[in-house]
């Protein structure tokens, strides 16, 4: 599977290629370009060999300085979807944890197949109150200068509401050691296991819990998440990545599949919940 790096890079590629193209097909050589646009050589080279990323006006200063005007709004939304691709979390939180939130409930509700494999804490579709204060509280603590746990919990409880609306589908898969991680102590926890146990009985959830001793044949992942067929986002320590391409989408997707056939399910996940549950008291 490919790093976050290496899906953008790749992007920036395509990018830097078809604007290579224009000027070539112009006529032009790189330093006839730089001139016309008022910039040193240097800054086209870096631009279409991929080394710079342009800004939206360096791509219509470009495509005027080669007749190709006709192009530049094309080109500037591969730029967006390029720049789309990979946010630090530092740029992503940047308003807040609210903000954040609030800003995926749109793709949530356009989704009807959720798939969701994590791998360190329960997804937020299935947290309590509780235990999402204490997951967002560390993350606040760690990364995010402001401070709006309180209204971002209430996002996410909000968000949660897609289980219950419309005709939709959730797959979750999780480690076995997530069920007794320590983001929540004592009596959150348990709350919190309860509640998994009362989710997990919808008709529209799956739930696969990933046994330890069947884990070790496979490369550990990253967390991620399938919304339908279209789209993957997955969860790194320095950014959150969002991949559409079809080749990528199926990649995540095999992964899950692979994932799933060794999970646990039923009364085996149930049993796995209920021993993690009796280990806190």
């Amino acid at each position: 599977m490919q790093s976050a790096s290496s899906n953008v890079q790749q992007a920036r590629q395509v990018l830097a290629d078809r604007l290579r193209e224009l000027f070539k097909d112009a006529g032009l050589e790189g330093k006839d370009l730089a001139a016309l646009c008022g910039w040193h050589p240097s800054k086209v080279s870096r631009i279409s060999t991929a080394k710079a990323q342009p800004s939206e006006d360096d791509i219509r200063a470009w495509c005027r300085a080669c007749g190709a005007e006709d192009q530049a709004g094309d080109l500037i939304a591969s730029l967006r979807a390029v720049e789309g691709m990979w946010l630090t979390w530092r740029r992503l939180e940047r308003a807040g944890l609210k903000r954040s939130q609030e800003e995926r409930l749109p793709l949530y509700q356009r989704t009807r197949r959720f798939r969701s494999y994590c791998s360190w804490a329960l997804p937020g579709l299935l947290q309590t109150y509780q235990y999402t204060e204490d997951v967002l509280r560390t993350i606040q603590r760690q990364r995010v200068a402001t401070d709006d746990v309180a209204d971002a919990v209430a996002a996410r409880m909000e968000r949660q509401r897609v289980l219950h609306e419309g005709q939709r589908l959730f797959a979750f898969l999780i480690e076995e050691p997530v069920l007794r991680n320590t983001l929540s102590a004592g009596d959150d926890q348990e709350e919190q296991l309860e509640h998994l146990l009362t989710v997990c009985g919808l008709p529209n959830v799956s739930l696969g819990v990933v046994p330890v001793a069947q884990r070790r044949p496979h490369l550990p992942v990253e967390n991620f998440w399938i919304y339908d067929n279209a789209q993957v986002n997955v969860e790194l320590v320095s950014g959150y990545l969002t991949l559409t391409q079809p080749s990528e989408v199926k990649a995540y997707a095999d992964t899950f599949a692979t994932l799933a056939d060794i999970a646990a399910y039923g009364d085996r996940a149930r049993a796995l919940i209920l021993r993690a549950r009796d280990s806190l008291r």
